[in-house]
């Protein structure tokens, strides 16, 4: 990507170095010719030979008009052309969003209605987390998913969509079946720090209570306020659930294992806040409230977009380079071998 090109389409970064065509005539010009009876450095027995045979072909003509030929496009390959793309605007910001995402076994519960069927809590997540991400142009945009153990899913990137893209293909499981809040946070200050960005934001969403990990969640959450750290807290899950067992269908609250107290507590720690999404539309109202309290920038940077294509003018000087070389120098050869060898040759070549 290359800033202030003035002109749409095909044009050459260094023009100026057209100016050195005439080169190589004028330095032919200007040379004197070696005087006949110096000596030589490398002495090659069958030179002369070749120089009569290529001579004799009278091809002199076609290579002083290929070497040309081959200046003139290396010359043009120097001049770095390049196609030279329409304005594209990138928004600036300096904030970093990294989102949490619980996968452990929890988030296979059923409880949630999505397009009016029953789905699990991590295929809500997946469609309105997602279509937040995207919606995040602007900010950098990261993805932490946690179970058993915590990992990177995507560092912090402008490539929203990719983003949601790996949302949307994680599994349930994938990182173990119980839930390590502690780590997730963990990971996140640590990835966060390394950026200098002026605003960092963390959303944790779960649906349980820290249950592994080696790391609490509040001697995580500390580190993360030392950092300046905002984090927001989400809470998934129904508060009641029609279940089928021995004795008939019975009212359940699947979310009993929820750790509200500790979700409110890092919230409050870091200045950020902690809200409850109950079904799809709570959780759609959150990730609404979170662009209220977090908002894109609206900055942009105007650029345009270079493709360099000195590749292709370079491969032309070499091929014709190696073309002078097969049709002007190889009957020069041919006719420099010794009649002997030319005798046998051709004796081999009979049936």
């Amino acid at each position: 990507m290359a800033e202030g090109a003035a002109v749409e389409g095909l044009t050459l970064a260094w023009p100026w170095l057209l100016a050195l065509a005439p080169l190589p005539w004028l330095v032919r010009r200007s040379m004197k010719p070696a005087p006949g009876g110096a000596l030589q450095a490398l002495r090659v027995p069958w030179f002369e030979r070749v120089r009569e045979g290529m001579a004799g072909t009278g091809k002199r003509p076609v290579l002083a008009l290929v070497a040309g030929l081959a200046w003139l496009v290396l010359l043009l390959a120097a001049a770095r052309p390049q196609w030279v793309g329409e304005i594209e605007t990138l928004p600036i910001t300096g904030r970093d969003l990294l989102l949490a995402v619980d996968i452990s076994g929890s988030m296979d519960t059923q409880d949630m209605v999505l397009g009016n069927k029953p789905v699990n809590r991590l295929a809500v997540v997946k469609k309105v987390a997602g279509e937040f991400i995207q919606g995040r142009k602007g900010d950098r945009v990261g993805l932490v998913l946690f179970g058993s153990r915590a990992y990177l899913q995507t560092p912090l990137t402008f490539d929203t969509e990719t983003t949601a893209i790996l949302l949307e293909e994680s599994e349930i499981g994938l990182a173990g079946r119980e839930t390590a809040i502690g780590d997730a946070i963990g990971l996140s200050v640590k990835r966060l720090r390394e950026d200098a960005a002026s605003e960092r934001v963390l959303i944790l969403l779960t649906d349980g209570a820290n249950t592994s990990g080696e790391v609490q969640p509040m001697q995580a959450t500390e580190f993360a306020a030392r950092e300046g750290l905002r984090i927001y807290t989400v809470g998934v899950g129904a508060d009641e659930m029609m279940v089928q067992d021995f004795f008939g269908s019975r009212l359940v609250n699947p979310s009993a294992d929820l750790d509200e107290d500790t979700l409110r507590a890092i919230a409050e720690r870091t200045g950020g806040a902690y809200f409850r999404a109950r079904d799809a539309e709570a959780l759609a109202e959150i990730y609404g409230q979170l662009d209220e309290l977090e908002p894109v920038e609206s900055d942009q940077e105007a650029i345009r977009p270079v493709d360099e294509l000195f590749f292709w003018p370079l491969a032309a000087a070499f091929a014709l380079a190696l073309g002078g070389v097969l049709t002007v120098l190889l009957p020069g050869v041919r006719g420099a071998l010794p009649r002997g060898e030319a005798g046998v040759r051709s004796n081999r070549a009979r049936p």
